[in-house]
């Protein structure tokens, strides 16, 4: 696992290592049970989704280092994306809608939970990267705006990462929970498990990341295909 440097984000500290050891491999599969729909996507490709993210939320709205992000989205790889992106653009992750938050990213199910948020953006989770139909005034679809953004990214700093934790105590926790768990680099580990509170993004995302495996997360699990995709995905290890 790489040691984190005191001016690397946690994006850096984690792609960093993914991108030299072998950028094509995937590192995260998403399955859902109740619709048939399985993306993968390889390091690289969550790479380009993050730095896209993070010169959306730098440079559309204008957010600087420090600033509050409110992330008010399942589990899901765009999700993964989001969040690596807000990491690398310096601004903290908050997985409330927080009155003090600068901007909202959400799903248009809870863009009624953003009360005073001044900047929100819906996203659809479509796997086509569908826009969001009938948005109300003033909020943005991310899918269109996101594209034209560039898949490169200079950071211009780094700041509190998960709702009011460092860098460092994000990544150490990470690293620590990947140990607990067994986790390691060329893992292949399974998850449903929800990201509702900052715990969950630390053992169901980041310590697998951290550890330099790749996550297979299913959501609305079908009981009845779990033994096959143990299999098909050669799974090494199973969260409960």
């Amino acid at each position: 696992m790489r040691e984190l440097t005191k001016t690397s984000t946690l994006t850096e500290a984690i792609l960093d290592p993914i991108l030299a050891q072998d950028p094509a491999a995937p590192r995260i599969t998403y399955y859902d049970d109740a619709t048939g729909a399985r993306i993968e996507l390889s390091g690289a490709t969550l790479a380009n989704w993050a730095a896209k993210t993070a010169n959306l939320i730098r440079d559309e709205f204008g957010l600087t280092i420090g600033a509050r992000v409110a992330v008010l989205l399942p589990a899901h790889w765009q999700t993964a994306a989001v969040l690596l992106g807000c990491w690398w653009a310096g601004t903290e992750v908050v997985l409330n809608a927080d009155p003090d938050a600068d901007l909202a990213l959400v799903t248009p199910d809870r863009i009624d939970e953003v009360g005073a948020i001044s900047e929100v953006a819906a996203l659809s989770l479509d796997p086509m990267g569908a826009p969001v139909r009938d948005l109300p005034v003033g909020v943005t679809d991310f899918a269109t705006s996101v594209r034209v953004h560039g898949d490169q990214f200079m950071p211009r700093g780094t700041g509190v990462a998960l709702e009011g934790d460092l860098v460092a105590e994000v990544f150490d926790a990470a690293r620590k929970s990947a140990l607990r768990k067994g986790i390691g680099a060329g893992d292949r580990v399974l998850s449903s498990r929800p990201w509702e509170h900052a715990s969950d993004l630390v053992d169901g995302l980041l310590a697998v990341l951290v550890a330099g495996a790749s996550l297979v997360q299913v959501v609305n699990p079908d009981p009845a295909a779990a033994e096959r995709r143990i299999e098909t995905e050669r799974i090494t290890v199973t969260l409960d």
